[in-house]
């Protein structure tokens, strides 16, 4: 059979390698600015754009997107092409890819870091930037596909089969939970509301861990840990039943983000039975990574690369085991808003996807630049800073998230609460510090890794265009009796693209369509009424400054969160919430009863000082609030959005919401002035106010 010579390119992989080497000390060093504000607040410098709450998401987004993103194209485009034996599709397509995929990390930091924020975590970015990556998905989904098809090799490895999974189910995921309505250029309101907001938005973010994080570093893992150790992967079969029970399982998990919430016990049920059914096919892929190196210990021993490779394959293992664990009811009523979940989170974001990728880092540059490593001595101390890093980490904070549920649940002898919340947050003081000494390990780690991996491009030559030669697919081939029967999938892989669509789909369509269609999933509250204009505005002050980064709205039916905050909440609160913010961590209290709880004057002297309210406050301050104006000429359009979205304004009430704001805000400027604080109704500061003493004031009347 004749051969076909061609040359795969490495010039996009390099692109993508130098982005995820820049994006991760970027990545990172956003991740220790917030560890250092918990600790030492004053480190924002009071500036509105360096707020814990601001620099949190772009930490999030960065590691995510910037790091982890650009660390799976690098891979999947080094190798699909020598899985497939082809070229990419179209270099241009995969310039595109790149360019726009780091445009669109640029204007999320910006977009961010000035407040432009949807307030859904791990999908914070506005209307415009998801237009972008839903364009830019397509390009990279194009090139990809085109690969596939014009391939010279007939069956598709386990590898490819992530990559196509990952494909579609972050296309399907991006899409449904980016429905948003438009209200200017970079603001915009959820398309759903409150308990179904919460559903699709976890549906989303459990399964953006999934698809994202997990699914394509599989992929990877299938690919590089075979090719690093020169050894076979230990098993098809179990490759096979790893990745149809995955995505078959992982899309049901989301809801056991919602335990003990609003949400519908039936989907709350769900969630965790579907989570505790992961850990079979989770540890399924764990195994036959591991046992790929039986045999190759000695190499493991030696070699940098397969040393990362086990750790992260490891903690692999470790989050794949305690996430179905933590959906437990009974564990889950412990570790929900605690710092024990930012450990289990880390243990995944360090390990996993962190080794895997500077494994994969330490491999691929020295073969693209045909050299060798400058210095195993500096990779093999990169990997033990990195561990150590990871276990200053993580360690500290389940002590700490287990110490915080406890003191929160806890009562005297006489049956009154024994700790104030602020108790909690002083006692984390040295558990905050260890992570941020484990974060700086981390760090120094992979800047050690940079410079290793700048001599050795330095001492290299790079091979742009690797010469390459199979023999052409032959079209008319029908299988051979041998064959395993899976086989037959993977020579189609439109077939298995779509088998693999529609079986992510299944678990979100039974789960989320229901809560949609069933009245009786959400109860009405005939107290509950949409917020008024002025309310709305500080709503989204509060969503801009990303306090949902640090405070809850949902008070969970234990004994203790109604003893310390009021009535647990119902569905029917939330009706009018677009989007919901019930919140995922607990660094300050719950607010859902907040409204009431204390005059105008508090809350002005808590966000201008909030040591003088709250003596040893971890919270930073926010002196624009008291100068800044609101955004007046807003209101007609937030107002139009709503109405368009079901919120029951009365028609025309846009041409009088600014007349009604005004005069809320009069009301409380006077209040503020009874208590010796002069303001002007147009200060941010007032909306704030007004929308903080609204939070359960529904509730409270409805219980009148």
């Amino acid at each position: 059979m004749e051969l076909e010579k061609f040359k795969y390119d490495n010039k996009i992989v390099k692109m993508f390698a130098y982005a995820t080497i820049l994006w991760g000390l970027v990545g990172m060093l956003a991740g220790l600015v917030a560890a250092l504000e918990l600790l030492f607040p004053a480190v924002n410098m009071n500036l509105p754009y360096t707020t814990f709450g601001r620099v949190r998401p772009v930490h999030t987004n960065a590691v995510i997107f910037a790091f982890v993103g650009n660390g799976i194209f690098m891979g999947v485009y080094y190798s699909l092409q020598r899985l497939l034996k082809a070229r990419m599709f179209n270099d241009t397509l995969s310039k595109i890819h790149f360019w726009c995929w780091q445009l669109i990390i640029v204007l999320a930091a910006v977009t961010l870091l000035l407040g432009k924020t949807t307030g859904k975590e791990y999908a914070e970015l506005e209307w415009p930037i998801d237009i972008l990556i839903t364009l830019v998905w397509v390009v990279f989904g194009w090139n990809m596909v085109g690969t596939i098809i014009k391939r010279r090799e007939r069956h598709l490895y386990v590898a490819i089969w992530f990559y196509i999974a990952t494909l579609v189910t972050v296309a399907m995921l991006h899409i449904v939970n980016s429905i948003e309505i438009p209200v200017s250029f970079w603001k915009s309101y959820s398309w759903y509301a409150g308990v179904q907001d919460a559903l699709v938005q976890w549906w989303y973010g459990h399964n953006a861990v999934a698809f994202f994080l997990t699914t394509p570093y599989l992929g990877l893992m299938y690919y590089f840990v075979p090719k690093a150790a020169n050894r076979p992967i230990y098993s098809y079969r179990l490759s096979i039943i790893h990745f149809w029970a995955l995505i078959f399982i992982y899309i049901w998990a989301g809801p056991h983000h919602l335990l003990y919430t609003a949400v519908p016990d039936w989907a709350q049920s769900l969630g965790v039975v579907f989570s505790i059914m992961l850990i079979a096919p989770s540890w399924g892929g764990m195994i036959n990574g591991l046992l790929t190196l039986r045999g190759a210990w000695d190499k493991v021993r030696e070699d940098a690369v397969l040393k990362f490779f086990v750790v992260a394959i490891t903690a692999y293992g470790m989050a794949t085991f305690e996430g179905p664990m933590l959906s437990l009811k009974s564990v889950n009523a412990i570790s929900h808003f605690t710092d024990w979940t930012i450990a289990h989170v880390h243990v995944g974001a360090l390990g996993w996807n962190g080794f895997l990728t500077f494994g994969m880092l330490y491999w691929l540059i020295p073969k693209m630049f045909r050299t060798k490593l400058f210095s195993q001595r500096l990779a093999n101390m990169h990997f033990w800073i990195g561990t150590l890093g990871i276990v200053l980490y993580a360690v500290p904070l389940y002590w700490a998230g287990i110490m915080q549920s406890l003191m929160w649940k806890e009562f005297t002898p006489e049956g009154q609460l024994k700790w104030q919340f602020l108790d909690t947050v002083t006692k984390m003081a040295p558990f905050y510090a260890a992570r941020a000494v484990g974060g700086t390990l981390y760090l120094i780690g992979a800047v050690i890794m940079t410079y290793n991996l700048i001599k050795t491009i330095k001492q290299g030559s790079f091979l742009a265009e690797e010469d390459a030669e199979a023999p052409a697919l032959t079209r008319d081939y029908n299988g051979n009796k041998k064959d395993h029967w899976h086989r037959w999938i993977e020579r189609r892989p439109i077939q298995l693209m779509i088998l693999s669509l529609v079986l992510v789909a299944i678990g979100g369509v039974l789960e989320i369509i229901p809560v949609f269609l069933v009245k009786s999933n959400i109860p009405t509250i005939a107290s509950v009424k949409p917020y008024t204009p002025l309310e709305l505005q500080g709503r989204d002050i509060y969503i801009r400054e990303g306090c949902y980064t640090c405070h809850s709205q949902m008070v969970r039916p234990f004994r203790s969160e109604t003893a310390r905050y009021g009535e647990y909440s119902k569905a029917g609160e939330f009706v009018y919430d677009h989007p919901f913010q019930w919140g995922s961590k607990r660094t300050g209290p719950d607010l859902a009863r907040e409204g009431g709880k204390y005059p105008d004057s508090w809350h002005y002297n808590h966000m201008m000082d909030p040591t003088s309210m709250s003596p040893n406050s971890i919270m930073p301050s926010y002196p624009w609030l008291l100068e800044d104006k609101i955004d007046v000429a807003s209101t007609v359009g937030k107002i139009k959005a709503m109405q368009r979205l079901g919120v029951p304004y009365p028609e025309g009430y846009d041409q009088i919401a600014a007349s009604d704001m005004e005069k809320q805000a009069v009301e409380i400027a006077g209040n503020l002035k009874k208590d010796g604080i002069q303001t002007l109704p147009d200060k941010e500061i007032v909306a704030l106010i007004s929308y903080l003493q609204r939070l359960g004031k529904d509730i409270k009347a409805e219980k009148k």
